[in-house]
């Protein structure tokens, strides 16, 4: 049904109407900027036929028919996010496996790889929740990203990881293989119903063992909320209150339990099909490897990058992300 924003009551729920109008606005935009792209084509067809070899008018008419094919695929990749979640805010944790001090951290290698590629477009991070390795590292972490596509692009690093090395831990230099666990949810906001019975939910409180100067450390800030049919745990000590990390925790179980039935009603349907789920702590989907070569390799598209300092300090990872869209994009046009 087809909403208009001067019909009467639709401004009574101002947090609708918001977003209402903040779709309307995008439209807008996106209908000028596929406008002014068909203008600009069809002069370029125009000029192509006027340039009659002329070495000048070819290479204009080269530089914007390269401008023009920049564009084009940045259309196209817009229309991968299929996801009804992608605009949304995303919530990612990184989680030490299997590999000892080597997987914490590597488990900091990779939250701070996602903080780079985040600053590189323009994505408000906030870290909501971590837990110091016992020598170096992280046991875990989560963060929360704000963003164009944030929930859309991140959720292609949902999986295990896999890191190759000399560790640097190890007194005779050998090579040593880590693992981490990246968990990314869409924060799904109120106005979505996610039904939790008080029942089923334990909260306890403590006092924060992470940052936060005295004020965290001496007062029992830290929520834990946990979801006792699921065992979904989440934890929240990074806010300035007990109150606001109680609200942020709750925010969090609600984004993970939306996730998990989603996946649940996932694994449901390939059960009908008769496909075969494997446990996701077991779906390596990337391995980085520094010795004896320098390579890392996702093993779900096959793309390969050999800069790999580029991946782990700059967080290019944008040719991994957009070979997983157009990979999930050819499967669901091949069962539609």
């Amino acid at each position: 049904m087809e909403v208009e924003l001067g019909e009467p009551g639709v401004w009574g729920d101002p947090a609708s109407a918001q977003k209402l109008a903040q779709d309307l606005n995008r439209l807008k935009v996106e209908l000028s900027d596929l406008s002014s792209l068909e203008s600009r084509t069809r002069d370029l067809t125009e000029l192509a036929q006027m340039a009659d070899g002329e070495p000048v008018m070819v290479e204009q008419l080269t530089s914007e028919l390269a401008g023009i094919a920049r564009e084009l695929d940045q259309r196209e990749l817009e229309l991968l996010f299929q996801d009804p979640y992608s605009d949304y805010p995303a919530l990612l944790g990184v989680h030490a496996g299997a590999g000892g001090t080597d997987a914490q951290d590597w488990a900091e290698m990779l939250l701070r790889m996602y903080l780079k590629w985040a600053d590189q477009h323009q994505i408000q991070t906030k870290l909501l929740d971590e837990s110091e390795g016992e020598e170096a590292g992280l046991k875990s972490a989560t963060v929360r990203f704000a963003g164009p596509h944030a929930y859309g692009q991140l959720r292609a690093e949902k999986g295990v990881h896999r890191l190759v090395r000399i560790s640097p831990f190890d007194s005779a230099h050998r090579r040593h293989t880590a693992f981490a666990l990246v968990e990314v949810y869409p924060e799904i906001p109120d106005e979505v119903a996610v039904e939790i019975d008080d029942k089923d939910v334990r909260i306890d409180v403590y006092r924060s063992s992470g940052a936060g100067g005295q004020h965290v450390n001496k007062t029992s800030s830290a929520v834990r909320i946990t979801h006792l049919p699921t065992g979904i745990v989440v934890t929240c000590q990074n806010e300035r209150s007990q109150q606001q990390n109680r609200e942020t925790a709750w925010r969090v179980l609600r984004s993970r339990l939306l996730d998990y039935q989603r996946a649940q009603r996932a694994e449901h349907l390939a059960d009908l099909k008769g496909d075969q789920i494997s446990p996701e702590w077991g779906n390596q989907i990337r391995s980085y490897v520094l010795q004896p070569y320098t390579m890392v390799k996702d093993l779900r598209t096959g793309v390969e990058v050999g800069n790999v300092a580029a991946v782990l300090d700059e967080g290019a990872l944008d040719p991994f992300i957009e070979a997983f869209l157009r990979q999930e994009a050819t499967a669901r046009e091949r069962t539609d």
